[in-house]
């Protein structure tokens, strides 16, 4: 973020996201999501298109399966427009 502009940063509860350890520049402000309230966290409406398109109704035999299709679902996602 420039000097002259401010920032506003949407956290979810993670610890490292409210750790009193992190350092936060003067023009940056830390605004965490309330707990659990996931409809407000954007990623979890792409984890929900990522369940409904690719991984949901699956059975798996092994851990690599696990991550075989979790890995095909991601690359099948960032190759979307």
């Amino acid at each position: 973020v420039a000097q002259s502009a401010h920032a506003v940063l949407i956290v979810d509860q993670a610890a490292w996201h409210t750790s009193q350890k992190l350092e936060v520049p003067g023009n940056i402000t830390i605004l965490p999501l309330p707990p659990r309230a996931p409809e407000l966290n954007p990623v979890e409406n792409l984890w929900q298109f990522m369940r409904n398109t690719w991984l949901s109704n699956r059975i798996f035999k092994t851990y690599d399966d696990i991550v075989d299709i979790a890995c095909h679902a991601w690359n099948q996602l960032v190759d979307q427009p």
